[in-house]
């Protein structure tokens, strides 16, 4: 028990009660995969009946079960009638349960009533990485103990002591890769250390291993997050191409965006993390280079935008009649509190159609019935001599609106007005295009088509 590394909170206590025999019929270990809860469990079981430790050994007195294979009610009952069994050559039968919360309702219940009566002669160790899973029943009676993710530098000093012993020679920077990737997991950094460890009868080096695991470098990751600060789409543009064409996937890079801003959070980049967590096949690369150039996509660009153009406007009067003209956006005084700016999803106003107040019509919908307000917050819209054509993007939603019911809904909350639901993949006839969306559909090709894949440079 004294030679496990990095959970002083749980070991410290166990030694403790080690050595002054308070021994608890069941435990529960709680913690992040990979930090060592069923290596400590078997350390546990083994000391608690003075077994010798060895990886391979197996002792008929320490059961493992895996919660996921092993969950129901069946298991459970078989368990509780072996358990019932004398040791054959400990102290104590020692149960493990892995991934204790797979267990069913009913399950647990059996497994109460082991713990609520336990015989003199078992022990439960739970291990689970979902605590809020295990009933309260079940942790009421057990000694809970938390296990913790490593820290940079002890899994540092850990790796390093295991490569020194197993004769890996890596160099410290190289080492450092894997202590990053590993993020903590005692478990996963072994089994990185291991996957390079034969990369070279020389030293490993930092390059070495970066180009094994078809990682970015640092300073790519760190310009491609000042770029995006800064809206240069070209620049952004380049840059994914030449990591892209370096073999480094759209995934991986995604990932190591996110490291980067966790570990050191600026409010300029926060708002790109909600957008890589979307980003995943099919069309990974499309979607990062959207993520990363989507910043130039905010309402003050497209406002300003609008700007220049004599025959659109994006601002209205409270109380203008929807039928009413608008004038040119340039003649209008901002500073009036009775004047709104809103933005592409909140009115849209294409030539030749009257205004339409479609954040209200939301609101209206939004009181008849929420299930159907958050259908329709997925859909474009256009608005054309009295009639609203709506724009589903997806089947799903566009079968819910069609219900009856819920058409019938539409139509109530737009005062009786004409409504028309697309077929998915319609887009309004006079969307006004997007600059900087035209550039990114320039730099993919033109239309991309839903073959599973592929790479838009």
């Amino acid at each position: 028990m004294r030679d496990v590394v990095g959970q002083p909170q749980v070991t410290e206590p166990l030694i403790k009660s080690l050595e002054q025999g308070k021994i608890s019929h069941a435990y529960l270990f709680i913690g992040p995969r990979g930090c060592g809860k069923t290596s400590v469990a078997r350390i546990l079981a083994h000391e608690v009946n003075g077994f010798k430790y060895e990886i391979e050994d197996d002792y008929v007195d320490i059961v493992e079960i895996d919660g996921a294979s092993n969950r129901g009610i069946d298991n459970i009952r078989e368990l509780r009638e072996k358990a019932a069994i004398a040791p054959t050559s400990g102290k104590y039968k020692i149960y493990i349960i892995d991934e204790v919360h797979m267990l069913t309702k009913e399950a647990f219940n059996a497994l109460l009533k082991t713990l609520e009566e336990p015989p003199a002669h078992v022990i439960f160790i739970m291990a689970t990485t979902d605590a809020y899973r295990v009933p309260v029943t079940i942790t009421s009676r057990a000694q809970t103990y938390t296990f913790k993710l490593a820290d940079t530098e002890t899994m540092f000093r850990y790796l390093k002591g295991v490569a020194e012993k197993e004769k890996i020679k890596i160099d410290d920077e190289a080492l450092k890769i894997i202590v990053k990737r590993g993020e903590g997991s005692f478990r996963d950094s072994l089994s990185l250390l291991d996957q390079i460890s034969t990369l070279s009868q020389e030293t490993i080096t930092k390059d070495m291993v970066v180009s094994a695991m078809g990682l970015p470098e640092d300073e790519k990751i760190n310009e491609l997050l000042i770029e995006y600060a800064s809206g240069n789409v070209v620049k952004i543009t380049t840059i994914l191409r030449d990591l892209l064409a370096s073999g480094v996937k759209a995934e991986t890079l995604t990932e190591e965006l996110i490291r980067t801003i966790i570990n050191e959070p600026k409010p300029e980049y926060l708002s790109l993390l909600g957008k890589l967590t979307d980003v995943k096949a099919p069309f990974a690369e499309a979607k990062l280079l959207v993520a990363l150039s989507n910043k130039t996509l905010n309402t003050s660009s497209f406002v300003r935008r609008l700007e220049s153009e004599k025959s659109h406007t994006l601002v209205r009067r409270e109380n203008r009649p929807t039928d009413e003209p608008l004038g040119d956006v340039r003649n209008i005084d901002f500073s009036d509190s009775n004047q709104k700016i809103l933005t592409k999803e909140d009115v849209f106003t294409p030539s030749k159609t009257t205004a339409f107040d479609w954040r209200g019509y939301l609101e209206k919908v939004k009181g008849l019935n929420e299930a159907v307000y958050l259908q329709l917050k997925k859909c474009r819209f256009e608005f054309n001599n009295q009639e609203l054509e709506i724009y589903p993007e997806k089947k799903i939603v566009k079968t819910i609106l069609a219900r009856d019911n819920n058409k019938k809904i539409l139509i109530d909350a737009g005062g009786g007005v004409k409504i028309t639901i697309h077929e998915i993949g319609e887009t309004p006839r006079q969307m006004k295009k997007d600059e900087t969306l035209d550039r990114i559909s320039d730099i993919m090709g033109g239309e991309v088509k839903n073959d599973g894949g592929g790479s838009p440079f």
